[in-house]
């Protein structure tokens, strides 16, 4: 699930800050992990520990307060309970890329990803966005083919990916919901030709940058299952330590590339 980190970190610096090519660099001065990397090695650990999504996204949301969480997200994190309030935002999509490199099964994945939805984002939209990409990351894990994954995930989510990145760029702007972003981040995989290239498609259509990034790159890392390597120090060299155990255990107990 690096993937997903480093989307989230090349993205990071552009999410306010659209830039609507794919010839940028990948790494700057403030590049950082986001609540997206944040919320990712949340659900890791809860499926790590056997755990609880809620409470551990509760818990290392907590220790990194500042990360870029949503008003309504953060507000959750503190509050006593795990209480979800309906949200269709791609937080639920942003964060599932675990389920889908971690269990064995479709019925597994999408269970899980709607377990690890609905602690927070129980609105249908939310629930689907979640399980449209850890399916889409199963499915390449698998060696799936492009194809066959995106006529699956038209198919069963109803997402319109019969586009282009170029034709999307031009006209998308920032979109939180998960059916103005989850789709997008699934064709910039889609579109792609590596990992590297998936990334810098889904920065380049701006809005949500990180997140669009963090989608494509988990979708990318399981059906290449190579990542560069400067990409991968870049991420270690970046993320606290509590993060870094956090990745580096789950890759170990769930191996991709």
């Amino acid at each position: 699930m690096i993937g997903a980190v480093a989307g989230d970190i090349i993205g990071s610096i552009y999410e306010h800050n659209s830039i609507k090519r794919e010839d940028f660099p990948l790494f700057q001065d403030h590049s950082h992990f986001t609540d997206d990397s944040v919320m990712s090695l949340a659900v890791a650990q809860a499926i790590l520990r056997n755990g609880d999504y809620g409470r551990e996204m509760k818990s290392l949301g907590q220790v990194f307060p500042y990360a870029g969480y949503g008003g309504n997200f953060r507000k959750w994190i503190f509050e006593p309970g795990v209480v979800p309030y309906n949200s269709w935002g791609n937080g639920s999509a942003m964060r599932v890329s675990p389920v889908g490199f971690a269990f064995n099964t479709e019925e597994d994945v999408l269970r899980e990803a709607k377990a690890s939805a609905v602690v927070s984002h129980n609105h249908p939209e939310g629930i689907k966005g979640a399980q449209a990409v850890a399916l889409a990351v199963f499915m390449a894990r698998q060696g799936t083919s492009k194809q066959d994954i995106r006529d699956r995930i038209a198919v069963d989510f109803n997402y319109g990916l019969n586009r282009t990145v170029e034709e999307i760029r031009s006209d998308y702007r920032f979109d939180i919901s998960c059916m103005g972003s989850v789709p997008e981040g699934i064709i910039a995989f889609l579109d792609s030709t590596d990992y590297e290239s998936a990334v810098r498609k889904a920065v380049s259509l701006g809005g949500d940058s990180d997140t669009l990034a963090c989608i494509a790159g988990a979708i990318a890392e399981a059906y290449y299952k190579s990542i560069p390597s400067i990409i991968i120090t870049e991420v270690k060299r970046i993320l606290p330590r509590i993060l870094g155990d956090i990745l580096e255990e789950f890759e170990k107990e769930y191996p991709c590339c």
